[in-house]
């Protein structure tokens, strides 16, 4: 079986954190007066997680790694240990956003992350619950902006409307890969254009070519009128 090339950017951190020098610079604080041991991150992160634990240890690590994330002004990694470790909570948000709203995942990867990086800044030692605050910030962007692209209608005839949208929804697509950072943090950028909103600029251009411009601009102010012409497209041959 061949694996698709394509990685989300949830995988990208996965792969990139695991191909780095192990982080140091978490320690364990039960509260006693032993000292702190250190804790590497596959060991932190189900003590993140786990309800089981006292609430202040689980406040006191997310502590430690936004005051990590927070020095890591060379891109020593601890920027992308703060994403690694947020990656149980944001995946399980991402799931039900795209469930619900059919949202690209990419798109919703990338709002959450890009959330709870900018809310890493703003978190302080007097934070209450700073886990939850980092969460909640960047599930919510991502839910607001997966609402705001695809609103809900109300409508009598499904069918009907399912009807009215064959051939529509098509988008066109081009990426590119984004700038190398330091930290591992680069994405690729992306650029969705829906295929009616191209068809309007190739038609446009057309008129233009044949002199039909002024014409098919006074009939687009036109609900309706005497029809000034008919336009067909059709696939150009590969022969």
């Amino acid at each position: 079986m061949t694996l698709s090339p394509h990685l989300g950017l949830f995988a990208r951190v996965e792969r990139d954190l695991g191909s780095r020098e192990p982080l140091t610079g978490l320690r364990s604080d039960e509260g006693s007066d032993a000292p702190a041991a250190g804790l590497t991150l596959a060991e932190a992160r189900p003590v993140l997680y786990d309800r089981s634990q006292p609430p202040t240890v689980r406040t006191a690590l997310w502590y430690q790694v936004v005051a990590l994330s927070r020095e890591d002004t060379a891109g020593n990694g601890w920027r992308l240990g703060a994403v690694w470790l947020a990656l149980p909570g944001l995946r399980r948000h991402a799931s039900t956003i795209v469930r619900r709203f059919g949202t690209d995942r990419d798109d919703v990867e990338a709002e959450m992350l890009t959330a709870y990086l900018e809310t890493l800044r703003t978190v302080e030692p007097s934070t209450p619950d700073p886990g939850s605050v980092l969460l909640r910030a960047a599930c919510s962007s991502a839910w607001n902006a997966a609402k705001q692209a695809r609103p809900e209608k109300t409508v009598e005839d499904i069918q009907s409307t399912v009807d009215s949208r064959d051939g529509r929804g098509a988008l066109w697509q081009a990426e590119f890969d984004g700038p190398d950072r330091p930290d591992g943090l680069g994405a690729t950028l992306r650029i969705t254009v829906p295929a009616e909103r191209a068809e309007g600029v190739r038609i446009g251009a057309l008129a233009t070519e044949w002199g039909l411009a002024a014409s098919v601009s006074e009939a687009c102010g036109v609900r309706r009128g005497r029809r000034i012409g008919t336009l067909a497209l059709r696939p150009g041959s590969r022969g």
